[in-house]
Parts: structure tokens; C-alpha cells; sequence
């Protein structure tokens, strides 16, 4: 379950079912697709919204804030780890409004504390209104329920086939509205409620009473009324269920189990967002900075981000293979053995031949949709990386062994023969030069174009390539393979020299070649002259040399640094360009059109902790995340790192910064390896636990609290006048090498670095 909600009460929820489904809409039908980016809210917005009317006064307010949008005296929106909160005060009252999800069910709960600040009796109407909108153009209806106390809605999925029956019977098409007091009145139908006025000014607010208006296949939509008297210095507290279900005896079981198990409803309600032993910050990592909203970012918020990305699968049931994959990597620091279980999971859907799909489907009713019926190419790189991540967390090597089935045929193989055809699938998926195919569009998926009649080139697959190559090299080393790692690395050199031949141009590497031979991403370009993404796994693969590497990184400073972040490429696209594709066609500094695209980002941050340029990479990070300077610009809090910030800052600067809203991104796994792995250098090693602090120049001093194979790590790091390099020392002793070894789970380690101080040279 997901709920996006805003401080003025507008509300977008989803959950699952076979796939993503919604029991809020908006006042047309909305087509089944994926999550649209910068949706402005608009006044039929869904949303959750409480309308006040004082007894014997004209004066009407909604809270939060919408839809009636008045002045109020005092207004709080705060988020906390389980709740959102909104505080109040207006007109002699202070309000209260909490909102919970349920760790297990599908349902939020939602309460609305009310506190008489006068000496005086407040007598008041409370109207809570909460969107139903447009269920179905087949069926839908409203009406009360008197046995429940709240509003039942109920609708069928619309449907054409007949086999779409069987699939759909047994949806959640209900859904309610329940409360804990009794209701004066009631409304189920929008436009009733609405009138001609609007949802600003409501008709049937004009009396106190509502009609008891039922919705028979008008549009419908939940309004309760209660007439509370108040005393002075006294409170009331009233509680709301809002949610789907399949039928009323489902909603008679939530209201069973939430609302008279126990005379005192809260002490019931279990309601802990995605707060389980698996994902829990402080169990995994927890730090503390100079910065502390980057500690507040990483400790609380990052680590939810991930963990939502590795449960819920972006809320789809065919989530695309590099997002499955990626997402997992993240996964892995929270919790091992679901990445366990995807790795084998998305290896058992490979095709004999090694090729992967484009998506992984997670249940027998779920089916490749939208993107996912576009053929890609980068699917295998994904596997080694996020193998590679495993191992060094739980040095299992034992999975490689294990042998698992292909998708079109019965054949049972190991986990390493299938990686071995993902490599080799990868090798031979080349041209004469030795580039790799990018057929409809690799990591990016609308450079669909370049390579569509099957001759085009991608130099970001071709050194992502050699690096996935090195990746399973190096795992194939640790494994007791020696002769097929050095094969590896010999093809993976290859490779590389195939990239400095034909796309080395001008200083950085260029994005590809075109089925009609035009090499696109140079300075040739008036627009799209440089991507980021070749950049960074160039420095990855090893393709790039330090002469190269100075150079692309000058290029990269010049041509796609902003304040907001670095862009994923630049000038951005103004007119379609046939031989590259859709991408061309997005708004400038969108999406992949030269916005601050951060998973993007995210991989060149990675890539510079590899090389050492700790100041840069952190720098990286850090502009991913909303602070005071920038924060009304951007228009977000600094709980999530979105999928995108708007580009095209030299072209449209006066909109560059705005967050896409999105957070579904692969962003979050790269963002939390480079943390752990590099900034904290904690990084786990063939059982042992590597220590390698990357602190930027202007930090001092950090502390660190990590979770790895079941012990404990708390580690201080220090700047030191008196050392030149990295000293580490255990339990007061000084290692020999930096790393701790025979790690005993339960166990505490107490650990301390001193590092050197360091000027910005390389470390910029």
C-alpha cells in the first residue's frame, strides 16, 4: 500500500491486488498506467479533507487546508516515521488530524483530535469528506450502511474479454468509509454534496442536516456529518477507516478488529508504516555528521525509500528486469535474503540462451505490460552487480551452486551457468567493431530509435558491458576460478579499446552510433552533445585513463553541473531527432531529456568514490537532497530522493530544480551503496569487513553505527595532523589491514580511523 499525501490533504493511493489498483479516483475515469510526474492537484483531486462549520455562524474552513483553502490562524504539517500530523488552531479550537497505514491490511486510519481552547461551550459540524470519485463507466453506487456506521461504495472493474472475468472476480471493488461515533447525517453522492457551487463552498453545507443522499451510478463520494458539543478546556476525538475490500463482511472485519476489540481504539490500532525488523534504520545503519539533514535523510528516510522499492516492487506485478535487479541491490543491506530470492527468481526467468526479459513477473496472473513489451538490451548487465552485492554482504558463495530452471525449458542449471550465458549473451550481442546492440533502447529506455533495425550502438552498454565482465570476473576469482576470470578480463579490455576507438571524441566518450552510422553525443550535436551516463561507466570499466578521465570530468563540469544536480544531458533535446527517438520528444530538462535524472547521478557518484574524488561524489549526494536554501523551489520535503529534478538549466532556468515527484527510482540503491560502501567505507569482503572512510574535505569528523552479519560496528572517524594515511585501529589495537576479520555475529566492534587532512586537489 502507498499514499502520497500533501500538507493541504490532497491524497494519490494505490495498493495491490494482481497489480496496482486505486479506491480513490479522480472525477473521470483514469487509464491504468504508470506514475505521471509533476501532477499539479487540482479541486477534484483525491484527498481526505474535513469541512468545520460552527453552530449559528455563516464561517466555513476545511483541514488541513483544502478544498475550501480559507486563512487559518496557526496551521502544522509535520511527517514522522509512522504518522503524518497536521496541528491547527482556529477560532478557539485546536484540531489534531493523524494519519496511520496498518502494517498488514489495506487501510488507512485517520483520526481528528478537537480541543476547546475557551471558556466557553463550542458547539460544531464536522463534515469529514473523503473522494471516492468515478469507480466504473460499468457499475458503481454509494449508500450508508446504519450495522457499519460509514459509507460503502461499490463498483465492477470494467471489463471487454470474457477471460477478464475470471481474472477480476475477486477484486477489492468496495470501498468505505467507516467511523467509531455515530453519524447525524450522511452523504454518498458528489454531486449532491457539491451542487453548483463547488467543492469550495458545498450546497448542501448551506444547512446543517445533510440530505442522505445515495449514489446510484452517479458519481459517488463519502461525507459524514457530526454535531459535536465541546465543553470548555475539553477534547473529542473522533476516528475514521478509509480503504478497499472485497465484500461487507471484509469491511465488518475491520471494523471488528479496529474499532471494538477495544474500548480505546489506539490502543489496537498496530499501525507501523513498513516499520519491520528487516528494514528498521538504526538496525542497519545510523550515522552522525556535521550535517544533520543528511543524517536525518539517511538514517530515517533513505532506508524506507529502499526498502519500499525492494517490498513492493515499484506497486507492479511485472516490475522491468534492471529495476527488479537494481532495486534488489538496495535491498541487500536491509535484507539479504529477499535479494536472495529475487536474484533466483529473475535467474528462473531467463531464457536458455541467456537473454533476460524485459520484466520479471511476480505472480502466475501477472503479464509483460507498457514498457515491458519494448525489447531492451542491458537486462544482463544488472546480474553480476547485483550478485556482486550479495556475496560481499553474505559471502555465500554457496548460491552460485545452486541449480535453478529456465523459463523455455525444463533444463536445470547452476546460478553461475546461468550468469555465464548472461555473459556470454552480452559478448555476443555485438557488432564488428565490438559495440554492443542497442536494438529499441538500453538503461534509457526512450533512446528507442538509435538501433531499431538492429544495426545501432550504445557506448554506455558497451562499457557497462565490460564492467558487468570485470564484476563477474572478480566474483569468479573469489570463487576459485582463476583461468575464467582472466578470460574476463581480457574480453572486458576489449571491449573498453572498441569504446576508445569509435566514441572517444572531443574530450568524452560519445552516447552511440545510429543505425545509419552517425555518431550522436559529441560536440558536433547542436543539441544532446554530451550524456553523463558514458562518462561514468567509462570511469567504471576502466575505458577511461587518467588523461581521459581529467578530461571527461572537465567536460562533465562545463557542460552538465548545475546547483540542482548534475544533468543527465545536455543542451537537452528541443525537436524530435529520428535516429535517437522518443526521448528527443520529451519537454526539455524532463525525464531523461537532460534533467537532474538522479539515478543517473547516482551511478556517476559511485563511479567517482571508485576513483578517490570523495569531495565531488559527496557533492553528488548531497544536491539530491531538498534543503532550506532550495526547498520551496524544488517544491519537496527531504524524505525521498525523487526520480528527477528538471534540467535544462542553461535553457529554462527560471523552472530548473522543480522534483518530478516521483519516487520510484533506481536512484535509492545506488544512493545507499555509495553511503555505506564509500562514505561510511564499510564494505563487506569474502566474509571480512573492509574499512575504507571516504569523508569530503570539509568534514572532520564522523560516527557510525553498522549492522553486518548479524554484529555490530561502531565506528568513530577522525581528521589526524600527525598521519598521512589511513590508520585503523580495532578495539584500541591498530590493524595491520584495514579490515576486521573472523566477524563473530552478536558480537560488538568498536572501531577507530584516523585519516589525514586533505586540501580539494583530487578529492574535489
Amino acid at each position: 500500500m502507498l499514499l502520497q499525501v500533501n500538507c493541504a490533504g490532497y491524497v494519490k493511493s494505490q495498493y495491490m491486488q494482481h497489480d496496482a489498483s486505486k479506491y480513490s479516483y479522480g472525477p473521470n475515469i483514469e487509464a491504468k498506467t504508470f506514475m505521471m510526474p509533476e501532477q499539479e492537484f487540482y479541486a477534484h483531486h483525491p484527498g481526505r479533507f474535513f469541512y468545520i462549520k460552527e453552530e449559528n455562524k455563516d464561517s466555513l474552513i476545511s483541514i488541513p487546508f483544502a478544498p475550501v483553502k480559507s486563512q487559518l490562524e496557526s496551521f502544522e504539517f509535520s511527517v514522522g516515521q509512522n504518522d503524518i500530523c497536521w496541528r491547527i488552531k482556529h477560532g478557539g479550537l485546536k484540531y489534531k488530524i493523524s494519519l496511520q497505514l496498518a502494517k498488514e491490511d489495506v487501510v488507512e486510519l485517520w483520526s481528528l483530535k478537537i480541543i476547546n481552547q475557551t471558556n466557553k461551550v463550542k458547539k460544531i459540524n464536522v463534515y469529514p469528506y473523503f473522494s471516492i470519485g468515478y469507480m466504473s463507466w460499468m457499475n458503481q453506487s454509494a449508500s450508508f450502511s446504519s450495522e457499519l456506521n460509514g459509507i460503502i461504495a461499490s463498483s465492477i472493474a470494467p471489463y471487454q474479454k470474457t477471460e477478464d472475468y475470471y481474472k477480476q472476480k475477486d477484486f477489492k471493488d468496495l470501498t468505505f468509509l467507516l467511523s467509531n461515533k455515530k453519524i447525524d447525517s450522511y452523504c454518498a453522492q458528489l454531486a449532491a454534496f457539491e451542487g453548483t457551487n463547488g467543492l469550495h463552498n458545498p450546497e448542501a453545507l448551506k444547512q446543517e442536516i445533510l440530505n442522505n443522499d445515495s449514489a446510484n451510478y452517479q458519481t459517488p463520494a463519502a461525507i459524514l456529518h457530526h454535531h459535536i458539543e465541546i465543553n470548555p478546556k475539553k477534547e473529542t476525538q473522533l476516528n475514521y477507516l478509509f480503504g478497499p475490500a472485497k465484500d461487507i463482511e471484509d469491511v465488518k472485519q475491520f471494523k471488528r478488529f479496529y474499532f471494538e476489540q477495544n474500548e480505546t481504539a489506539s490502543s489496537k490500532l498496530k499501525f507501523d508504516a513498513f516499520k519491520t525488523a528487516s528494514m528498521t534504520g538504526p538496525d542497519v545503519l545510523q550515522i552522525e555528521t556535521p550535517d544533520p539533514d543528511f543524517d536525518r535523510f539517511v538514517n530515517q528516510w533513505l532506508p524506507r525509500q529502499v526498502y519500499y522499492h525492494g517490498r513492493v516492487n515499484r506497486m507492479t506485478s511485472d516490475p522491468q528486469t534492471r529495476n527488479y535487479l537494481q532495486d534488489n541491490l538496495g535491498m541487500c543491506y536491509l535484507d539479504s535474503n529477499a535479494t536472495r530470492h529475487a536474484l533466483v527468481k529473475a535467474l528462473s526467468q531467463q531464457f536458455r540462451s541467456g537473454a533476460m526479459p524485459d520484466g520479471i513477473l511476480l505472480n502466475p496472473k501477472a503479464e509483460l505490460k507498457y514498457i515491458n513489451q519494448i525489447p531492451h538490451t542491458d537486462h544482463c548487465v544488472w546480474l553480476p552487480l547485483l550478485l556482486e552485492v550479495y556475496l560481499d554482504e553474505m559471502n555465500d558463495y554457496q548460491l552460485l551452486e545452486e541449480k535453478i530452471p529456465y523459463a523455455d525449458c525444463s533444463d536445470r542449471h547452476t546460478v553461475r551457468e546461468h550468469i555465464e550465458r548472461s555473459i556470454i549473451w552480452l559478448v555476443n550481442a555485438r557488432d564488428e567493431r565490438g559495440l554492443s546492440y542497442i536494438e529499441q533502447g538500453d538503461w534509457c529506455d526512450p533512446m528507442n530509435m538509435v538501433g531499431v533495425k538492429g544495426i545501432g550502438v550504445s557506448s554506455w552498454l558497451s562499457v557497462a558491458t565490460a564492467y558487468s565482465l570485470n564484476v563477474w570476473a572478480k566474483i569468479c576469482r573469489q570463487s576459485g576460478k582463476e583461468d575464467k576470470a582472466e578470460d574476463l578480463i581480457e574480453k572486458a579490455q576489449e571491449i573498453n579499446k572498441a569504446v576508445n576507438d569509435y566514441c572517444w571524441i572531443d574530450g568524452w566518450y560519445a552516447r552511440g552510433i545510429t543505425d545509419n552510422g552517425r555518431v550522436f553525443g559529441t560536440s558536433d550535436d547542436e543539441e544532446g552533445k554530451i550524456y553523463l551516463n558514458p562518462q561514468s561507466w567509462a570511469m567504471l570499466s576502466g575505458a577511461a585513463d587518467s588523461v581521459k578521465m581529467n578530461q571527461l570530468l572537465e567536460a562533465i563540469e562545463a557542460n552538465l553541473e548545475t546547483p540542482d544536480g548534475v544533468m543527465m544531458l545536455a543542451p537537452s533535446y528541443t525537436q524530435m531527432v529520428e535516429d535517437i527517438g522518443r526521448i528527443t520528444q520529451k519537454f526539455p530538462g524532463v525525464a531523461e531529456n537532460g534533467s537532474v535524472y538522479n539515478h543517473a547521478a547516482a551511478f556517476y557518484a559511485y563511479s567517482l568514490y571508485q576513483q578517490n574524488y570523495s569531495d565531488k561524489a559527496f557533492r553528488v549526494l548531497r544536491t539530491m537532497i531538498p534543503d532550506g536554501s532550495n526547498i520551496e523551489r524544488r517544491g519537496q520535503l527531504p524524505l525521498f530522493v525523487p526520480n528527477y529534478y528538471r534540467g535544462a538549466y542553461h535553457q529554462l532556468p527560471e523552472v530548473a530544480g522543480r522534483s518530478s515527484q516521483l519516487i520510484n527510482t533506481g536512484t535509492t540503491a545506488w544512493y545507499y551503496r555509495c553511503v555505506i560502501e564509500n562514505l561510511c567505507g564499510l564494505k563487506g569482503s569474502q566474509g571480512d569487513l573492509l574499512v575504507n572512510p571516504q569523508l569530503p574535505s570539509h568534514w572532520n569528523i564522523m560516527q557510525v553505527t553498522r549492522r553486518f552479519k548479524e554484529a555490530t560496528f561502531n565506528m568513530q572517524v577522525e581528521r589526524d595532523e600527525n598521519v598521512v594515511s589511513q590508520q585503523v585501529y580495532l578495539d584500541n589495537k591498530l590493524l595491520d589491514t584495514a579490515k576486521v576479520t573472523n566477524i563473530q555475529p552478536g558480537k560488538e566492534y568498536q572501531l577507530r580511523v584516523l585519516i589525514p587532512i586533505v586540501n580539494e586537489n583530487k578529492f574535489v
